[in-house]
């Protein structure tokens, strides 16, 4: 009985020390500071431009390219006309001497 038992307390020591050791063993490509697991880490982003503003000069003048808006048309005159006399009440008569003399006067 006591062989069997030291057998058993053999085999079961046996067991722990091969789970043991079998989890120290170390994957390839670990060792060479890799891993067939973990990718490598991405390499760093590159740094941002600063572009450094352009200061103007004490006697030059800054250029400005200024365009005027487009003047409207006629016909857009005459619908901003329309538009202003009946949103004050104008009735049909009215609205058209209005729109008249207001597109004629822009």
């Amino acid at each position: 009985m006591k062989r069997l038992s030291f057998l058993a307390c053999v085999a079961a020591a046996a067991l722990i020390a091969t789970t043991v050791a079998f989890a120290q063993i170390i994957p390839p490509g670990i060792s060479r500071g890799g891993s067939q697991i973990i990718p490598p880490p991405l390499p760093p982003l590159p740094p941002p431009k600063i572009e450094v503003p352009v200061v103007p000069k004490m006697d030059e003048l800054p250029r400005q390219n200024y365009l005027p808006p487009p003047r409207p048309s006629f016909s857009d005159k005459v619908t901003t006309c329309l538009q202003e006399g009946a949103a004050a009440g104008l009735g049909g008569s009215d609205r058209e001497a209005y729109s008249r003399a207001c597109a004629n006067s822009r």
